[in-house]
C-alpha cells in the first residue's frame, strides 16, 4: 500500500537497530501494562528453585538477565514481544530430572540451551528452519505438542506437587482463568462491556491478582509482606557457582549429544510461535497504511538463538528464550490497529511493554507482593499451557492414524522424555504410515471409511 514507511533504523547486516526515543516513541500505556505483567514472568522463580535448587536471589538474577535480553528483539529489528518457550518447559523438566540435582543437572540444562541457541542461529543464517520442520510428519509434530501438554498437567498434579500444596487456590483460580480465557459465554458478554474487554486483554494477570487474595484467605499462603526499595539479585554468586564460566565448567560432549532429542522437540514447538508472529503482524498491518512492518523469520532465529546461547553461559534458565509471548502480542497488535494516535509504531509498543516488565523485576514492592503466590502462578501457567497444547496438538493431526500415533507418542514423551518419545514416534510412523496410499480419512470426515494400505 502506497504511503507506508518502515520505522527508522540503523542497518547492521541482517539486523535493523532501533533505539528507544531515537527510532520509536515510548508508549506509556504499554509500559504500565508490562509493569503489571512482570508478575507472570516471576513465575519462573519457583521452577528454578524446585528443579535446580537455586536460592531465591540467584533465581531472581536469572529472571532479570532473561528480562534484559527480551529487549534485544525490537532493538535488533524483530517487532515482537518475546517470551518463554512455554510448551517445552515441562519436557525440559523431565529431561533434566534424569540427572542428579547439582552439577550434572546444571550441565544438562547448559548443554541443552547452548545447543538450542547454536541450532537456531545456524538455521537463521542458512534459512533452513522452515524446511526442517516441513519434513517432520504431522503425526510427530502433533505428538510433541500434545506431549508437552500432558507433561505440563502432570507437573502440577503429580503426588506432592503444586496442587497438593495449594488445592483450593489452584482449583478456584484455574477455574476462573479458564472461564476468562476460553469460555464462549464470556466471549459473548465481553463484547458489550469495555471493562470486561480490558480484563480479557490482560491474559492471566487478573487471575494472579485474585490469587494474592484467595490463597491467604483459604490459609494456603501467608499475606504478602510488602517491602520497599529495589530487588537485590545475586549476580555474583550466579556467575561464580551456577554458570560454566565459574565453578561448574562446561558440560561434556556426552551431555550435548544426549540433549539433541530435546533440542529438536523444543525447536518444533517454538517454530509455531514464529508462524503465529508473522500471522499476527500481517493481520495488524492491514489496519494501518502508515507503517511498513518488516518481520523476518531468519532474523528472529538469530535473535532468540543468540539469547539462548548467551543465557546458557551467564544464567541457564528453564524457561528458555522463545520468539513470542503470544497473548501479549495479541494485546499490542489490537491497540496498534486503532491507529497512529493509539500507538505510533508497533516497535514502540512491543519495546515499551518489555521495558515495563524489566522495570517490574527491580521494584521490590511488586516482587514481594506476588512472592507468596508464585507457586500458584506457575500452576496457572502450566495448566493453561497444557490445555492449549493438547488442543493445538489434536488439531495438528490430519488423519485418524496421525491422532493415534500422536496420542501414544505424547504419553511416552510426558513419562519417559524426549529421546524415547521421538524414537516411539519414528517407529510408529514407519510401521503405520509407510506404504499407505493417500486414502487415509481426515479426522473430521465421518462419512468415509479409513482404507489401510
Amino acid at each position: 500500500m502506497q504511503g507506508r514507511k518502515e520505522a527508522p533504523h540503523i542497518k547492521a547486516g541482517p539486523f535493523k537497530i532501533r533505539l528507544p526515543f531515537v527510532h520509536y516513541k515510548f508508549e506509556g500505556a504499554d509500559y504500565l501494562q508490562g509493569l503489571l505483567m512482570c508478575a507472570v514472568c516471576l513465575g519462573a522463580i519457583p521452577m528454578l528453585q524446585e528443579y535446580l535448587g537455586m536460592p531465591f536471589e540467584i533465581a531472581m538474577a536469572v529472571v532479570v538477565l532473561n528480562g534484559f535480553l527480551y529487549l534485544a528483539h525490537v532493538t535488533l529489528g524483530d517487532p515482537v514481544i518475546p517470551g518463554w518457550i512455554t510448551p517445552a518447559i515441562p519436557l525440559l523438566m523431565i529431561h533434566i530430572s534424569n540427572y542428579k540435582i547439582g552439577v550434572d543437572r546444571m550441565h544438562a540444562l547448559i548443554a541443552f540451551e547452548m545447543s538450542l541457541g547454536i541450532l537456531a542461529v545456524f538455521l537463521g543464517v542458512t534459512g533452513l528452519g522452515k524446511k526442517i520442520v516441513s519434513i517432520v510428519p504431522n503425526a510427530m509434530q502433533a505428538g510433541i505438542i500434545m506431549g508437552s501438554g500432558f507433561a505440563a498437567v502432570m507437573v502440577i498434579f503429580k503426588e506432592g506437587a503444586r496442587f497438593d500444596q495449594y488445592p483450593i487456590s489452584i482449583t478456584l483460580c484455574v477455574g476462573i482463568g479458564f472461564y476468562l480465557l476460553f469460555s464462549n459465554h464470556f466471549k459473548e458478554i465481553r463484547n458489550n462491556n469495555n471493562i470486561l474487554k480490558y480484563i480479557s486483554n490482560l491474559g492471566i494477570l487478573p487471575v494472579i491478582v485474585l490469587a494474592i487474595f484467595i490463597a491467604p484467605i483459604v490459609g494456603e499462603t501467608s499475606w504478602p509482606t510488602i517491602e520497599w526499595g529495589i530487588t537485590k539479585p545475586d549476580f555474583l554468586t550466579l556467575f561464580k557457582d551456577w554458570t560454566p564460566l565459574g565453578k561448574l565448567g562446561f558440560p561434556s560432549l556426552n551431555m550435548f549429544i544426549s540433549s539433541i532429542p530435546m533440542v529438536l522437540s523444543s525447536y518444533i514447538v517454538l517454530f509455531g510461535d514464529m508462524i503465529q508472529s508473522e500471522a499476527l503482524l500481517e493481520d495488524a498491518s492491514k489496519f494501518r497504511d502508515d507503517e511498513l512492518i518488516d518481520y523476518n523469520p531468519n532474523r528472529s532465529h538469530l535473535v532468540f538463538g543468540l539469547r539462548n546461547f548467551v543465557m546458557s553461559i551467564i544464567g541457564p534458565d528453564l524457561t528458555m528464550c522463545g520468539p513470542l509471548w503470544a497473548a501479549m502480542q495479541v494485546v499490542i497488535c489490537e491497540r496498534y490497529k486503532k491507529g497512529k494516535k493509539s500507538m505510533d509504531s508497533i516497535n514502540g509498543g512491543a519495546a515499551s511493554f518489555r521495558m515495563g516488565t524489566f522495570t517490574g523485576y527491580l521494584i521490590l514492592p511488586i516482587v514481594t507482593l506476588v512472592r507468596p503466590i508464585l507457586g500458584i502462578a506457575l500452576a496457572l501457567t502450566m495448566l493453561i499451557q497444557g490445555y492449549v497444547s493438547v488442543r493445538v496438538g489434536v488439531m495438528k493431526a490430519k488423519t485418524h492414524n496421525d491422532l493415534g500415533i500422536a496420542g501414544v507418542m505424547a504419553a511416552v514423551l510426558a513419562t519417559r522424555g524426549a529421546t524415547i518419545g521421538l524414537l516411539v514416534g519414528i517407529i510408529l510412523c514407519l510401521l503405520i504410515k509407510i506404504g499407505n496410499k493417500k486414502q487415509e480419512v481426515m479426522i473430521y470426515d465421518n462419512e468415509l471409511e479409513e482404507k489401510e494400505a
